[in-house]
């Protein structure tokens, strides 16, 4: 069975479609659904990690505040490595809800298509009823995750700024220009973090709800 998986896998690479990739997953016992709160789970660990790093960065912003004296190379370096990491925690973000959208595409698509398929008509709009329940919960999901991709932006924008400031002044004067935009920062990854557990709530839910679905 790994064997069969991992072939079918590498052909999915090579041919770069996702329906082939749910056709050779179902293949193995993984249908849509099953994808589905996978890729929703690991949304919600992007975006705790994500609440981590955005919360390093803003230590260490909050330590260069506080610098009074040493290497400022030093002090700089571990400003821009938070950067970089906080940009690529939000990259790894946009691509967890961006893999969710897909399979969230066809599964319900897949959901709808079958309505056709029953001879029960009782059946057909129990059913119906369950597509039409699960798709408003998963829109409630992803506005939520949207709006917190959403409020990411000004945190990066803000520490790519500073980074940049200092990497063109560094002296113990930029340091100190830099006071209210730590203040500025501190406010957007708080707005940021409330949204983010906001959408990780949401997620949830919708995992609950598709789960009785």
């Amino acid at each position: 069975m790994p064997y069969l998986l991992a072939f079918l896998l590498s052909l999915t690479v090579l041919t770069g479609c996702q329906s082939a990739y749910y056709s050779a997953m179902e293949q193995v016992g993984i249908h849509k659904r099953d994808i589905m709160v996978d890729r929703v789970e690991d949304a919600n660990e992007a975006q705790q990690d994500a609440q981590q790093q955005f919360t390093s960065a803003l230590d260490a912003l909050k330590a260069l505040n506080q610098f009074d004296g040493g290497e400022l190379e030093s002090a700089y370096n571990q400003v821009n490595d938070q950067y970089e990491a906080s940009n690529d925690a939000a990259e790894k973000v946009r691509e967890r809800i961006a893999a969710i959208e897909d399979v969230a595409d066809a599964l319900f698509d897949e959901w709808q298509d079958e309505l056709e398929l029953y001879s029960s008509s009782k059946l057909r709009r129990d059913s119906e009823s369950k597509l039409n329940s699960t798709k408003a919960s998963y829109q409630r999901m992803l506005s939520a995750m949207h709006r917190a991709e959403q409020k990411m932006g000004p945190v990066l924008d803000t520490l790519r700024d500073n980074t940049l400031y200092l990497k063109h002044n560094l002296n113990a004067a930029a340091i100190g220009s830099l006071q209210g935009e730590f203040q500025s920062l501190q406010r957007d990854i708080q707005r940021a973090i409330t949204d983010m557990e906001a959408a990780i709530a949401e997620s949830e839910r919708f995992i609950s709800q598709l789960q009785r679905s």
